[in-house]
């Protein structure tokens, strides 16, 4: 034993508890656990704050990842390169973090399982969002500590201005505890923020009406609210995510299930060979081919199902025996001051609020000394251009520039702040222009001095400093909710499984019918040549085409009077070129019926009428809510009279103007006022005087005010402002609406239309072309319109439907043919 040094006996239970709780301690502290208040552990923190020494601004270039991870590790994290290459990582997929914190350039992993190329390989950079992470870190906000040498110093905490904890979540296993915090949507969490700094005394219960429930970066259904409000009351709670899953018709006919999103971390590759092994094992059956046929444009696994498969009943198979339905555990888990709690959503949102209240204080007290210091030096060179002479003078005299600063420090009452600045002040200062400069600035440095002292002494400002640079944040990283939440268990149907989303749907003369997205047809310039929509045979043709939501009830209307009911999920999406599903198939319609006119409906509650138009210039009106319990085999919508055939339905306020177009060019234009209300069964009352060989084509309820599209059989259309439809009395002949003769062809639609949407043309022969309305001039009444499409000597215009589009779309290719 060396000299000095004693053996001090101690038990071995006694070492192994300390030396246990000092490991437990530091996994759970260094390790495990997020901090409350940045949402950050400590290698995700270090991370961070390494790359912003490496100036790695999400403006500038990428640097190696193997850069980085060496910077983090021999500065700042005393651990193996993997633990921080796997957390920067898991910071840059987008399907780990709800709103990643770093901006990566290489291959980085998959939802596959795939793993990230070597470190050596990938770059990195800190996405947008991570400024507001460190945002004024260098304005002495938060409080430095030694590194693991106690060579360098980095923040204890950041100084996150944005709510990291629960927009990202976090997830870990400690020490005899874990956490699992999942990601929520950044709008609602700040909305909740708000919520409790304008009310501190809001009951938990109150913030669901902001903060509504996990927001996955992989989307999902959550099926019930029970779980969530169990978790944000105390801390612990558990969440039923489920895949969304689409059922489509495929060309051949059978069925299809569509898998557009699955649960949060789950493996796509491992849950299709979990389909596989149930397929092999016989738990399911009924499918006939499974694949992936994901891209970078989205998810999207296709499970073929047997002709006679029931698809609901696979989906429910699926749901039970894979992790199409998943667990999610909540445990909000994080460190308080050092110490592991489990906190409830409240209490989460005011550690935050308390974090950002700290933060704004250190902030203007830093920003308040740097303040007087310059207001300090302005005063001396304000004394210094009053008394410039006197000044130079004493400098001249002096031995060296340190007798010159006690000189000035004693001449002019100065510190020795002020005579430096003015032994350093260049000549040009004297100059008027920089004088009144000098001047300028320090009457703006005694306003900003007035102001941060206000904010100091202002506890209601603060929090009001806080609520607008939350506004700020959430303008520029807000965006809508990924993760749908079905707040009751008898809620959840297949239609919720299904996405929203907009369908063109086209009924051939034959009466076969199909579905397909909208986003599937590409918008061309007037005069194009179109693609094909439907394959028709010989004798069939594309008769009707319209646009409605997956989501929404379709009421369809034959030329006999009669409405049934369909919701728009349940009509087979197929192929593009395919001809869909005879709609005999679909609904119960009568012998010799064919469907004539279709209406889109939300709620049958909105209130509200359905105008009915007929070929022989009738009109009738109805109040919607007398359609809201159609049934299969339909019922009477309106009362048609002989050699007659209904033509048009359309929903209206009751305050609209209807307009309705005949084949050769007539139209009139009357309040829907003039036409009283009528029950189902009744036959209508004379919409418009037609002359000899004409009829209705058209009827459309006013309701923007904009202009008029009517389009001809030979391809040629125009718009006119419907302001040039001036307003008569109900049963007259009415004016001109587009000027017809043999080289237009007789009129076939009329349609209200404003610049920004899109319509779709269908000729007899299946031919279909996307076109801009903007790209339609407007002209007079009285003309004869210009070509829309060419067409073939043999085709006609089938049909005509609209779209409103996003002028961001992305899905939009311009023919380069162009005609008048």
């Amino acid at each position: 034993m060396a000299t000095g040094e004693k053996i001090i006996p101690t038990l071995i239970e006694e070492e192994m508890r300390n030396s246990y709780l000092d490991y437990s301690m530091s996994v759970i502290v260094s390790r495990a656990l997020p901090d409350v208040r940045d949402g950050l552990k400590p290698v995700h923190r270090r991370i961070l704050y390494g790359m912003r020494g490496l100036s790695l601004a999400y403006n500038k270039g990428y640097k190696k990842s193997a850069r980085i991870v060496g910077e983090v590790l021999g500065k700042y994290h005393p651990h193996g390169d993997k633990a921080v290459y796997d957390a920067m990582v898991r910071m840059i997929q987008d399907f780990s973090l709800r709103y990643p914190l770093l901006d990566g350039q290489g291959n980085f992993g998959s939802i596959d399982g795939d793993s990230p190329a070597a470190m050596r390989y990938t770059e990195a950079r800190m996405a947008r969002i991570s400024e507001e992470v460190l945002r004024d870190i260098e304005k002495n906000t938060v409080k430095f500590v030694s590194n693991f040498d106690d060579t360098l110093e980095e923040p204890q905490i950041l100084p996150s201005a944005i709510p990291t904890l629960l927009i990202n979540g976090a997830s870990g296993i400690a020490v005899g505890m874990a956490t699992n915090i999942p990601p929520h949507n950044f709008n609602e969490i700040i909305d909740g923020v708000n919520a409790l700094i304008d009310n501190p005394d809001i009951e938990g219960t109150e913030l669901l009406e902001f903060v509504h429930g996990p927001d996955f970066p992989t989307g999902g259904i959550i099926f019930g609210s029970d779980g969530i409000k169990e978790a944000y009351k105390t801390g612990r709670g558990r969440v039923i995510v489920r895949a969304r899953a689409n059922i489509e018709v495929a060309r051949n006919g059978k069925e299809t299930i569509i898998i557009t999103e699955i649960p949060y971390q789950v493996n796509k590759t491992n849950l299709i060979e979990k389909i596989v092994e149930l397929v092999q094992s016989k738990k399911v059956e009924g499918i006939s081919d499974l694949r992936d046929e994901s891209d970078r444009d989205g998810m999207r696994i296709v499970i073929d199902l047997k002709r006679d498969a029931n698809p609901n009943s696979i989906l429910n198979t699926l749901f039970k025996h894979s992790q199409m339905q998943t667990t999610f555990g909540i445990i909000l888990l994080a460190l308080d001051n050092g110490e592991p709690k489990v906190l409830n959503l409240k209490e989460i949102l005011e550690k935050f609020i308390d974090h950002r209240h700290d933060i704004v204080q250190r902030r203007t007290k830093f920003d308040l000394e740097e303040a007087e210091k310059r207001a300090h030096i302005l005063e001396g060179l304000k004394i210094a251009i009053d008394n410039i002479d006197e000044i130079i003078e004493l400098i001249k005299k002096s031995q060296d520039p340190e007798s010159a600063k006690n000189n000035l420090m004693k001449k002019f009452k100065l510190s020795e702040i002020q005579a430096k600045s003015i032994l350093e002040m260049r000549l040009q200062r004297l100059t008027g222009l920089e004088r009144k400069k000098i001047e300028e600035e320090y009457r703006e440095i005694l306003k900003l001095i007035e102001r941060l002292r206000a904010i100091l002494d202002n506890h209601s400002l603060r929090m009001q400093i806080i609520k607008d640079e939350l506004a700020e944040v959430k303008n520029r990283y807000g965006d809508e909710r990924r993760t749908e939440i079905i707040r009751n268990y008898e809620e959840l149907t297949v239609e919720d499984m299904i996405a929203e989303e907009d369908m063109v749907i086209t009924i051939s003369h034959r009466g076969f019918i199909k579905r397909f997205p909208v986003s599937g047809y590409r918008r061309q310039n007037r005069g194009g040549r179109g693609s094909t929509g439907a394959a028709t045979k010989d004798e069939d043709f594309i008769e009707h085409m319209f646009i409605a939501s997956t989501h929404h009830y379709m009421l369809f209307f034959t030329d006999q009077g009669r409405c049934y009911w369909l919701k728009v999920h349940e009509i087979p999406q197929t192929g593009k070129t395919s001809r869909g599903r005879p709609i005999v198939n679909l609904i119960d319609i009568e012998k010799g019926e064919k469907i004539k006119t279709f209406v889109s409906v939300k709620d049958f509650t909105q209130g509200g009428n359905i105008i009915i138009a007929t070929k022989g210039g009738i009109v009738k009106k109805t109040a919607l809510e007398a359609f809201s319990r159609p049934r299969r085999s339909g019922i009477v919508a309106v009362t048609i009279r002989e050699k007659d055939e209904l033509l048009e339905a359309n929903i209206s306020s009751g305050t609209n103007d209807v307009i309705l177009v005949t084949r050769n060019g007539s139209s009139i234009r009357f309040n829907e006022s003039a036409v009283r209300k009528m029950g189902r069964t009744a036959s209508g009352v004379k919409g418009i005087t037609l002359r000899k060989n004409d009829e209705a084509i058209g009827m459309v309820v006013v309701k923007r005010e904009d202009t008029l599209l009517t389009i001809s059989e030979k391809g040629l259309g125009k718009r006119s402002k419907v302001s040039d439809y001036r307003t008569q009395n109900r049963g007259g002949k009415g004016i001109i609406a587009m000027k017809v003769n043999e080289k237009t062809g007789h009129l076939v639609s009329v349609l209200e239309v404003v610049d920004n949407e899109d319509i779709i043309m269908i000729t007899e022969k299946g031919i279909a072309i996307r076109q801009h309305i903007g790209k339609i001039s407007v002209t007079g009444r009285n003309t004869q319109g210009v070509r829309v499409i060419r067409l073939d000597d043999d085709d006609k215009i089938g049909d005509v439907a609209k779209i409103v589009v996003d002028n961001d779309s992305d899905n939009i290719e311009y023919s380069q043919e162009e005609n008048t």
